[in-house]
């Protein structure tokens, strides 16, 4: 199999545990092995970070593709050089390091649509920060949706055996009700079934969490169900897909960690990220920190590769060496699978 698949990666923002997480995965020896990374981001940054992690790599500043080396110990930057390190603050919501993460966010994305990049893997923005620069979008999602064009797309959260497609996700939980439509729910049905081929499942079972509790219960609270989702599944069967539901969501997401279910339709942002980060979540009482933040969030319907981590900026550990790398080392891992998915036709 190809190890030399390059990935683009945007190191989030400059002011997060982005960069840190960043640095430290790439600081393994095996990764060269695994693909060819480069970090797209500013040189300054990610030398700050290597004095205060204390791990052996040095920078290979570039501003082109064509310029990185690919040798143990080297960690190549593609440099766009937008921190003012005089004003610089670790930790701190600003609108320079929102204005830089967008930028890191754009530069990837150009990369890969123009070809130089296999694939792109995104370090955590600021919403807050990236707002104050003038940017109002949701998230990571949206960007890449707006730059390449793309109508249909969905976020698909991995972690072990759990994998979930929303039906929406950055809107109000009112919005977000009324968003749960037959066409939304079938294609969510849809990317969930397509990414789990993708990720070698040949014949994927779908679960399809219903919107209200006990999942209306026949209509007792709630007709989301009758009207909306029990359409979109009916239409999917008919289509060939294997699907389940509507299933009440205190019972479909027990059942897809336990393998019941390959992938999951979730109708909201939290119904579908709450169960993900109880699984992949792991929680140091001692240090009051995330010992261990595992799970992917992978772009689908995108003419590009895109996998995260699937968790945020933690601006309140951000300099204190203590940020787990385990996410991006698996958004890392997704990202070379989905490139020799697409290679091998899939």
């Amino acid at each position: 199999m190809r190890n030399d698949y390059v990935l683009g990666i945007s190191m989030g923002d400059p002011a997060g545990i982005g960069p840190e997480v960043t640095v430290k995965a790439l600081a393994d020896p095996a990764m060269l092995g695994r693909c060819h990374p480069i970090v797209v981001g500013d040189a300054n940054v990610v030398r700050d970070v290597i004095g205060f992690t204390g791990v052996a790599l040095d920078i290979n500043a570039i501003t082109a593709v064509d310029q990185a080396t690919f040798a143990p110990g080297i960690i190549n930057v593609y440099d766009l050089a937008n921190v003012d390190m005089a004003r610089f603050r670790l930790g701190q919501v600003d609108a320079m390091c929102g204005q830089a993460g967008f930028d890191y966010v754009a530069k990837v994305i150009e990369l890969a649509m123009n070809g130089e990049v296999d694939a792109t893997v995104t370090g955590p923005i600021n919403k807050e920060a990236m707002h104050l620069a003038g940017h109002r979008f949701g998230g990571h999602t949206e960007i890449y949706a707006t730059h390449t064009g793309s109508e249909q797309y969905a976020m698909l959260l991995v972690e072990e055996n759990l994998r979930v497609v929303h039906v929406s996700t950055h809107v109000s939980l009112r919005q977000a009700c009324d968003l749960v439509k037959q066409e939304r729910v079938f294609a969510a049905i849809e990317l969930i079934d397509g990414a789990c081929r993708q990720l070698g499942i040949a014949e994927p079972r779908i679960g399809v969490a219903g919107l209200n509790p006990h999942a209306s219960d026949n209509g007792l609270f709630g007709d989301e169900e009758r009207q909306e989702i029990l359409p979109a599944i009916l239409r999917a069967r008919a289509d060939g897909y294997r699907v389940d539901g509507p299933v009440p969501a205190d019972t479909l997401f027990p059942k897809a960690i336990g393998g019941v279910y390959d992938g999951v339709v979730a109708m909201y942002h939290d119904q579908g990220h709450i169960p993900f980060k109880v699984v992949g979540f792991d929680w140091d009482r001692g240090v009051e920190a995330m010992k261990s933040v595992r799970g992917v969030n992978i772009t689908l319907g995108l003419p590009i590769i895109r996998t995260s981590v699937d968790h945020g900026t933690a601006m309140e550990i951000a300099g204190r060496n203590i940020a787990s790398a385990d996410a991006m080392d698996l958004a890392i891992d997704y990202a070379v699978r989905l490139c020799r998915s697409a290679a091998a036709g899939n």
